[in-house]
């Protein structure tokens, strides 16, 4: 029969199931922030709220002197879909006969972060002198627009000169077992949606006409031809896909007007965003569209090559699970992305990706417990056995 009363499972499967039964659907926080807030504030965390928006966030830290090692996470969860999808209720966790435990959120990301806090409670614990300082960066908008959350908690730290060293993301990096990935940098997210005008007729009288799509296709052929650049020894080549295409009356017989193309590149550290929108408006150029297109920028490349945070990470999944982990750079954005900007190492370390936004999200409760313990580890090889600089 599966577990649905936590009675009994370890603090940190506890703690998950606390979570997970509050129903945090982005940007909505729903009491997460404030339950972490109380056990970090009873082990001597100062804790600053930092409200943007409709959004909640929270910074805390503890410790005085030495370099900082933050843990960042989020408490917002995409939306469940229709729960006759799921084996059992989205918000009510459980650990079903095959050792999983069930509910949204549970991979992403809310076992992270109780494995996060019970790790640091069981280090304070052991080591309430400790070398370095803790520090937690959580938001309710990792899932949403991703603009009042760890973009804004930020900003805010780099006003305040406050110092963030080091940096785990909690999202669920590993694949087929715990700890095989570490995530040690991310590409950059550029996206575009263009606009190529033309002149609306009827398909009869195509000369009376400008069709938009017809004058779009070559360049868009260009642009998915392109070769953007090589990538390097940490990223694969850069890559422009086409998302959407927009165009037509919903008429068989009509030449639309405008057609309407959203793209994205996920780019390498070998080429930069402006040298990306310099070199496909010279395209569309090329190709004498007439056009209007506007940028986004999601997030910057960020990559910690080496350091001592991959070191500690790397000690730390081969000191509890006995494996060497690889490192990658694979996968979309992730709020480490604004955290590298203050120059901070940055690695995600976390549980299986599998079944993250599907209907019946589960992760292996086990690794949970295991991943506390992998937390645990690089804490006391930064900040006991003295990997960290001072």
């Amino acid at each position: 029969m599966p577990t649905t009363d936590p009675r009994g499972l370890s603090p940190t499967l506890q703690l998950a199931f606390d979570l997970i039964r509050r129903p945090s659907v982005t940007p909505d926080d729903l009491g997460c922030q404030a339950l972490m807030i109380e056990r970090l504030e009873a082990l001597g965390f100062h804790v600053e709220r930092l409200p943007f928006g409709d959004v909640e966030n929270f910074w805390a830290t503890r410790g005085h002197h030495g370099p900082l090692l933050a843990f960042a996470g989020h408490t917002d969860v995409v939306p469940s879909g229709p729960h006759t999808r799921w084996d059992f209720p989205p918000f009510e966790p459980c650990i079903d006969d095959d050792g999983m435990l069930r509910g949204r959120g549970a991979a992403d990301m809310k076992g992270s972060l109780a494995a996060m806090l019970t790790a640091v409670e069981r280090f304070v614990a052991a080591h309430p002198d400790h070398h370095g300082k803790i520090g937690f960066l959580i938001t309710s908008d990792e899932e949403g627009p991703a603009v009042d959350g760890t973009r804004a908690v930020v900003e805010h730290l780099r006003e305040s000169h406050d110092r963030l060293d080091y940096c785990i993301v909690g999202e669920p990096s590993s694949t087929e077992v715990l700890g095989d990935m570490i995530k040690n940098g991310r590409r950059g997210s550029l996206g575009g949606v263009l606009h190529v005008k033309g002149i609306q007729g009827h398909v009869a009288y195509p000369h009376l006409a400008k069709n938009p799509i017809h004058q779009a296709m070559p360049a868009l052929d260009a642009l998915v031809n392109e070769h953007w650049d090589g990538g390097n020894a940490f990223f694969p080549a850069t890559s422009f896909q086409v998302s959407n295409l927009r165009a037509g009356t919903g008429a068989t017989n009509v030449i639309p007007g405008e057609v309407e193309v959203v793209f994205n590149f996920r780019f390498s550290t070998e080429v930069t965003h402006d040298q990306l929108r310099a070199r496909t408006e010279a395209i569309l150029d090329a190709h004498g569209l007439d056009y209007h297109l506007d940028w986004t920028l999601n997030g910057e490349p960020f990559l910690t090559a080496e350091g001592e945070l991959v070191e500690a990470a790397l000690h730390g999944v081969e000191a509890v699970l006995g494996r060497r982990a690889q490192l990658s750079t694979s996968g979309g954005t992730s709020d480490g992305r604004f955290i590298a900007t203050l120059g901070s190492q940055v690695v995600e370390l976390g549980p299986r990706n599998a079944t993250i936004h599907q209907a019946n999200e589960r992760v292996r409760a086990a690794d949970l417990d295991d991943l506390s313990r992998v937390y645990e580890a690089i804490l006391a090889k930064l900040f006991v056995n003295g990997t960290a600089h001072p």
